[in-house]
């Protein structure tokens, strides 16, 4: 049972990473009559489900009582005000990155994207060793060497971007490099800092997700309050949102829970696997079906040591055995 939901975990993550990273990109570049949608309230709504779900899984936990599940969030939520409150840092950095994603898939296509994000693997390597203490071994260091060789080759410019620029981004490629990198900080350092306070306290994985999409929501609305503040007043919250937007909403909300399931399940080198195939989902999809890109072989080549370092990361080699005795 186990494995099956390993592997289950595991493609439930291929999935949501893919159709995502594919959708958001679509929805950002589809040319529609009236106002486009907005990826700050796109943010806050995906917050809000996300509550939701967890809610209605801590409801599961508490043996379907509704009696049972107000007193779980009472106790855990409302009388830990200061458990509370230790969320509310990682919390405004993760809905800082989601708003970054929107607009990196603005101006970079999907397996760029996919690729480039990949450094979020040497910040949390960092942050880890930083504040956490954690040991890299030769293996680990050489994959975060090899990842970075990878990400700069991806990155490298080439002739043929000149001769395909058919509008293939909605603003320049430097704006989403840049976007992508600062939301590769913002993972790797909310990450790790979500990490050490799961480890540091007993409460589920759940909990933490509603506390988690609680600030979320205050900070989404917010940064909808101050950057769309007028355009919100003018055309609604809602305003452009379509069926596709809500299917990006629902795989951004989606996402947090796919990882709790797969730390909960998986394994580094599943983990590794998923990303690559996901990676290369990625991009056969975006030349044949968004067609925004067009691959070339320094493209190939950095795909290829950013695929290698991903499973490196995560290879745990194995003590080798005591002889057997005589």
């Amino acid at each position: 049972m186990s494995a099956n939901l390993k592997y289950l975990s595991l493609g439930i993550l291929v999935f949501q990473t893919t159709s995502l990273v594919l959708t958001m990109r679509y929805s950002r570049t589809l040319k529609e009559e009236g106002p486009r949608y907005l990826s700050s309230t796109a943010v806050v709504v995906a917050e809000f489900l996300k509550i939701m779900a967890c809610i209605f899984l801590v409801y599961k936990d508490s043996k379907c009582s509704v009696r049972t599940l107000n007193r779980v969030l009472h106790d855990e939520i409302l009388n830990k005000p200061m458990e509370t409150l230790k969320l509310a840092i990682p919390s405004g950095i993760y809905t800082l990155q989601n708003n970054l994603l929107y607009v990196a898939l603005s101006n970079l296509d999907a397996a760029t994207y996919q690729v480039t994000y990949q450094l979020k693997i040497l910040t949390t390597a960092l942050f880890s060793v930083s504040m956490l203490g954690k040991k890299l071994g030769v293996y680990q260091w050489l994959s975060l060497v090899i990842l970075m060789a990878g990400v700069a080759f991806v990155q490298w410019p080439s002739d043929s971007q000149g001769l395909d620029s058919k509008e293939l981004s909605a603003g320049s490629q430097f704006v989403g490099l840049m976007a992508v990198l600062t939301a590769c900080f913002s993972s790797g350092f909310a990450g790790v800092y979500f990490e050490k306070i799961l480890k540091e306290t007993k409460q589920s994985v759940w909990i933490r997700n509603i506390q988690l999409g609680f600030f979320g929501s205050i900070f989404g609305l917010m940064g909808v309050y101050i950057y769309d503040g007028e355009l919100v007043s003018k055309n609604g919250f809602f305003q452009g949102y379509s069926q596709l937007t809500w299917i990006v909403v629902i795989l951004q909300a989606l996402g947090g829970l796919v990882i709790a399931a797969v730390i909960k399940y998986a394994d580094n080198i599943l983990k590794g696997f998923a990303t690559s195939l996901s990676i290369i989902l990625s991009t056969v999809i975006s030349y044949f079906w968004l067609q925004d890109f067009v691959p070339t072989s320094v493209f190939f080549l950095g795909a290829i040591l950013v695929i290698a370092a991903t499973f490196l990361y995560g290879y745990d080699p194995k003590p080798a055995g005591n002889p057997t005795k005589a």
